[in-house]
């Protein structure tokens, strides 16, 4: 179970159209899975936070989020819980990662671990 997270920027003052754009998802145990989009120059957490601060930040519940509690769901994550077994990590793709968590291994889209707890991936994905 996890959560998800979208930007959603303000309308075009000309066309009033506008659309939001998935930032990733938060799963217990797992680094922060963050979506990058390089054809728009969105390749990691920083590039992220250059465009937070225009719109809004909601997750799949509708709820608003600041662009400060976004980026702490991101970088300040820790896991005290059970371990994955190492069966378990090999059939999910995982590895070791940083504070207790596990990290996404790089294939089926992911394509660079953050320097923190997060790890970037150029899928769709929910």
């Amino acid at each position: 179970m996890g959560t998800n997270y979208y930007h959603v920027p303000d309308p075009c003052p000309t066309c009033g159209h506008g659309g939001e754009m998935h930032i990733g998802k938060s799963s217990g145990g797992w680094c922060f899975l963050l979506h990058v989009y390089p054809e728009y120059g969105i390749n990691d957490l920083g590039d992220w936070e250059a465009i937070w601060n225009v719109g809004q930040i909601r997750n799949e519940y509708g709820e608003t989020i600041s662009p400060e509690d976004m980026k702490k769901t991101i970088t300040e994550r820790t896991w005290t819980g059970p371990p994955m077994s190492r069966s378990e990590m090999a059939s999910n793709y995982a590895i070791d990662g940083p504070n207790g968590l596990l990290r996404h291994r790089l294939v089926h889209g992911v394509v660079k671990h953050g320097e923190g707890t997060w790890d970037c991936s150029v899928n769709d994905f929910s």
